[in-house]
């Protein structure tokens, strides 16, 4: 299959500039494998969904203010960071913009000379390592002066508003490391969790925190030769315990998010047991892939093209996922990270 093969037509109206009021007020879309079939629902009647001894894993991944906005010494031109991973203490790596304008030596303050860096590696594709220099903790001035890193789809005048900190977050955000939400988790409330429970299914956390990889441009034609970055994971003991007991007595194991399903999909051998594992994710989920863990995924709407819309259509097959993209834009749903969602049965 070619890249090429996962397009769709997306007004640009469609595309979510900004949260619902509720977070469960959102559209979700019932995709049927078995069937073939899609139906129209909402996101608050995902509970009913489910049957006793099914495991629902959340991403409790938190994101962190990873834009930095500076200016370049001595000349004050603006210079913008997305801090994408630490190398060791002090030292990211960065996309960058101007990337051309930053050179190796080249220095940056940010937030009123709170915090400097200098660039000592170029590496491709826009991504620069950077040496930071702070009198405080670098986490804690990165916490006060940085950003909610915002894909750029979602457009702000001037600055970001500020109920983005808080709603570009799942409510269960806990381990800090994320710089893009896992925003299939962005529709639940404490409501939706408690009568999942209330249903007889369980609640499972684990970890992975979204990087570059996830939302990196698909720069192949064929899309087996595309490769997702490392993304760090954890799925702890209890977790897999769980799952593997849900899975004994015929519970199902739904994925909230593509991020969770290459988590989950990393810890589970060829035989199908779900693991303990924690480490670097280096698995790339494209059509032909043979689900081991995962039973059903709720995702958001994807990207033409992208790594999260290749994950979708290995779950679904690409003639039911086009089909169902089609019919949620004919039905004006919300596309993207602030939109709505499906839930792939």
């Amino acid at each position: 299959m070619r890249v090429s093969d996962l397009v769709y037509d997306l007004p640009a109206e469609l595309i979510a500039q900004h949260p619902l009021d509720e977070r469960d007020a959102s559209r979700m879309l019932i995709v049927d494998r078995a069937t073939q079939t899609f139906r129209d629902a909402t996101f608050a009647s995902l509970p009913d969904c489910l049957r006793a001894n099914d495991i629902v894993v959340l991403n409790n991944t938190r994101v962190f203010p990873a834009r930095l906005l500076g200016q370049r010494s001595p000349s004050g031109a603006a210079v913008e960071l997305l801090l994408l991973r630490e190398i060791e203490s002090n030292v990211w790596s960065a996309l960058a913009r101007p990337a051309r304008r930053l050179r190796v030596g080249t220095r940056i303050k940010f937030g009123e000379a709170k915090l400097h860096a200098e660039v000592i590696e170029s590496l491709d594709d826009g991504v620069r390592v950077l040496r930071f220099e702070s009198e405080k903790p670098l986490k804690a001035v990165i916490d006060e002066i940085g950003h909610t890193p915002l894909p750029p789809y979602i457009k702000r005048e001037g600055e970001q508003s500020s109920s983005d900190g808080e709603r570009y977050q799942t409510i269960y955000a806990r381990e800090r490391g994320a710089i893009a939400a896992p925003t299939a988790g962005l529709h639940f409330t404490p409501r939706v969790l408690q009568e999942i429970e209330e249903r007889g299914a369980r609640l499972v956390e684990i970890t992975l925190h979204v990087g570059y990889g996830t939302f990196e441009p698909v720069r192949t034609e064929v899309i087996s030769e595309h490769r997702v970055a490392p993304e760090w994971f954890s799925v702890s003991d209890e977790a897999a315990q769980l799952m593997t007991q849900a899975r004994a007595v015929g519970g199902r194991i739904i994925a909230v998010g593509t991020t969770t399903a290459r988590a989950l999909e990393s810890s589970a051998p060829a035989h199908g047991r779900i693991e303990s594992r924690s480490g670097f994710a280096d698995l790339t989920i494209v059509p032909g892939y043979e689900f081991h863990a995962v039973d059903a995924l709720l995702t958001n709407f994807h990207l033409p093209q992208s790594s999260l819309l290749m994950l979708a259509t290995a779950f679904a097959g690409r003639d039911l996922i086009l089909s169902a993209y089609a019919h949620a834009v004919r039905q004006r749903y919300r596309f993207y990270s602030y939109g709505d969602c499906m839930l792939i049965l």
